[in-house]
């Protein structure tokens, strides 16, 4: 039997974006959807990562919902439920290309500053929370990709990388429920996208168990290292350039 190229890179995909996610809390999208997008359009990928992550991370997320700052987590998530009909806008009326290039930019832009050990200072005040959580949804519904303008919010805080992953945990899944609802009333949880999630979420969710049994043993900056390294090669190699390579 002949396997399909495309399907075993899209499987391989969601095995290294679910050890991320399982490890640092965020970053799966980040590997996932645009690699994802490159075999089978952003209108496919992001919804199926909804749907695989929701089913897959409840176990972190009752975890999580323990452990984490909820005056940091709260409004954030209500800034990214406002923002995500925007997001889902982009996704369904923006030329597949185009976006790509977009979120890749975006998702460097955003990490780069963490990388070279930016961190902010001051009070985290509550109109900041909510412009992030905004455009954070805006992202999450484009592409559920709301992780990096929160994660460069919390990481560049100094925050420990069990809260943050903690934290991360949480906002997801409440952003998720937005992300659902929308994708839902838009018409794109469709049978294309439940068919992929069973194909790929077998190796998600054993993506998910191997980072969540390595980050155990993480030092914090083992945890930002690992985590933001992974994402550069990763939106790197979903760029469109790169398609020829890949017989994209």
């Amino acid at each position: 039997m002949n396997l399909d190229p495309v399907l075993v890179g899209a499987i391989v995909t969601a095995l290294v974006a679910g050890a991320t996610r399982g490890f640092s809390g965020f970053g799966g999208a980040l590997i996932f959807v645009p690699l994802v997008s490159a075999a089978y359009g952003p209108k496919i990928s992001a919804p199926t990562l909804l749907v695989i992550d929701t089913a897959l991370t409840l176990p972190f997320v009752v975890q999580a919902f323990r452990a984490c700052v909820w005056k940091q987590v709260a409004p954030i998530a209500i800034g990214a439920f406002a923002g995500v009909p925007a997001g889902v806008f982009i996704l369904k009326h923006t030329d597949p290309l185009v976006l790509r290039w977009a979120l890749a930019g975006l998702s460097l832009s955003m990490l780069a500053p963490l990388i070279l050990g930016w961190r902010h200072k001051g009070q985290h005040r509550l109109p900041s929370k909510l412009a992030i959580g905004t455009f954070a949804g805006v992202l999450g519904g484009a592409a559920q990709m709301s992780g990096p303008p929160v994660i460069a919010y919390w990481l560049g805080g100094g925050q420990p990388s069990a809260l943050v992953r903690a934290n991360l945990f949480a906002f997801f899944a409440l952003a998720t429920i937005a992300s659902g609802v929308a994708y839902a009333a838009g018409g794109m949880l469709t049978l294309d996208v439940g068919r992929l999630a069973l194909l790929l979420g077998p190796a998600y969710a054993a993506g998910l168990f191997l980072g969540g049994r390595a980050f155990r043993g993480a030092t914090d900056s083992h945890f930002r290292l690992a985590a933001y390294w992974i994402i550069v090669v990763a939106v790197v190699l979903s760029l469109p350039v790169l398609d020829p390579l890949f017989g994209r």
